[in-house]
């Protein structure tokens, strides 16, 4: 093995542990479309999800069939048809739903059951269960147009799919639902898996989809000049979907964009929209902190805001013990008061428990961010983080590119959430003059 591998795998690995640590126990809901199946995506789809499982995490999978019903439909010379984007399913697309959900079924059991040597699955056992956990009722007729055996999820049996997962299953759901008389109803896909996320109150609901994400200018193309838009508080989501056109397919942007708004609408803390085209794509979003596509935040908003003149007092009074211990530089109050529009608080109850402030420097591009503070009382929580993030939207939004920090005891708190360290020569011209080389402090940079 080669010292190269080492010195970059151990580092690596090391850094990931935080996450697993941070994920295990938690609930998992993994929307993928029929789209990613047909392009073959998923063994390593399944692979990834078992080694995800193996780490401690709860995992519901709900599989799509939109291409393998048309195709279904095409053999028996019929053309699917659609209204607002929704397939109308008659009584022979309805035959062609049930062929598709049956022969996908068997496809992804057969897949979890693997075991082959050199692969992840090699030496996993995986039990999986399907059922009627979904009760359907019928769309009816909308707009004029009769859906005939299209259906909603009218409920979930949470309790039988809660003792599943507490029995280290995987919960394996097709858009099929059933109602009280009998009947199968076909439904999406990200209705069955929105509805199952929402009624679980689930940690995480991932779309594995067609689109690698929300730009940051959601109506311009993605590109290297328009990146993906990492992550939305929802109030952000909610306008952006309004901007954008009614979806009628799955490659377009609001089509995943309004099923994670209404998750988080109801109880689920963070929904994904993540690109099938990139391999590993769970992987990534789950265990590095930027992730690869864009995340649905529900953070209310009253709790996380920028400060006023009026919250100088408990700002000081917050950094008061870490300046008298060391941990961050004295600041006097007429500083802070001249500044207080450049410092983020965490409030609650009317309590401030953290800040942090950004010194932007617009004419290098960067922005320093200072006084990073959580209440000892309230670390451990991930205060620090949304701290962290709400930063990085402020510097996005000034048209930075990086934001840095000084300092002598948290380095690594900052290296892990992906800043790296520089010389002191790397700073600004004008904080560079204030750098204090007694204090020796490390400079650590992010890129944003």
């Amino acid at each position: 093995m080669s010292a190269i591998f080492n010195f970059t795998f151990v580092p690596w690995f090391r850094s990931v542990a935080p996450y697993i640590h941070m994920h295990r126990g938690k609930t998992l809901v993994v929307g993928v479309p029929g789209e990613a199946i047909a392009a073959g995506k998923l063994p390593n789809i399944v692979q990834d999800l078992t080694l995800i499982h193996s780490m401690g995490l709860k995992i519901i999978l709900v599989y799509g069939f939109r291409p393998q019903v048309n195709e279904q439909l095409a053999l028996k010379g019929q053309q699917p048809r659609y209204h607002k984007g929704v397939r109308i399913t008659d009584a022979v697309a309805l035959d062609c739903v049930l062929e598709a959900a049956g022969q996908l079924r068997y496809e992804v059991e057969a897949a979890f059951s693997q075991a082959l040597p050199n692969t992840p699955m090699a030496g996993a056992t995986v039990k999986v269960v399907s059922g009627n956990f979904v009760t359907a009722r019928p769309m009816g007729i909308v707009d004029g147009v009769d859906y005939h055996h299209s259906g909603l999820v009218r409920k979930v049996d949470v309790t039988l799919i809660q003792q599943l997962l507490d029995q280290e299953t995987i919960v394996l759901l097709s858009p099929l639902g059933f109602s009280p008389t009998g009947e199968a109803f076909n439904l999406s896909m990200e209705n069955v898996a929105t509805a199952i996320a929402s009624e679980l109150h689930a940690d995480k609901l991932i779309f594995v989809a067609e689109v690698p994400g929300i730009p940051e200018k959601p109506l311009e193309p993605a590109g290297d000049d328009n990146p993906i838009d990492t992550e939305l508080p929802l109030a952000d989501a909610e306008r952006i979907l309004q901007q954008l056109p009614f979806p009628e397919k799955p490659t377009d942007l609001a089509f995943y964009l309004g099923h994670c708004i209404t998750a988080c609408r109801n109880g689920v803390e963070r929904s994904h929209i993540i690109p099938y085209a990139v391999d590993g794509s769970i992987l990534l979003e789950i265990y590095m902190h930027d992730g690869i596509g864009t995340m649905v935040v529900d953070e209310k908003l009253e709790s996380l805001r920028e400060a006023s003149i009026e919250d100088v007092g408990a700002i000081l009074q917050l950094i008061h013990p870490f300046e008298e211990d060391g941990t961050l530089v004295k600041r006097q109050r007429h500083e802070i008061e001249r500044d207080a529009h450049l410092y983020t608080v965490i409030e609650h109850d009317g309590v401030i428990f953290g800040c942090a402030a950004l010194y932007p420097y617009p004419e290098d591009g960067t922005a320093e961010m200072a006084s990073v503070t959580v209440s000892p009382q309230s670390q451990g929580q991930g205060d620090g983080d949304k701290l962290l993030r709400r930063i990085e939207q402020r510097a996005r939004a000034m048209g930075l590119k990086s934001i840095f920090v000084l300092t002598t005891r948290t380095m690594h708190w900052f290296i892990k959430r992906g800043f790296t360290a520089v010389d002191p020569t790397w700073l600004p011209e004008a904080r560079k003059r204030k750098y204090n080389w007694d204090r020796k402090s490390q400079v650590l940079v992010k890129k944003l």
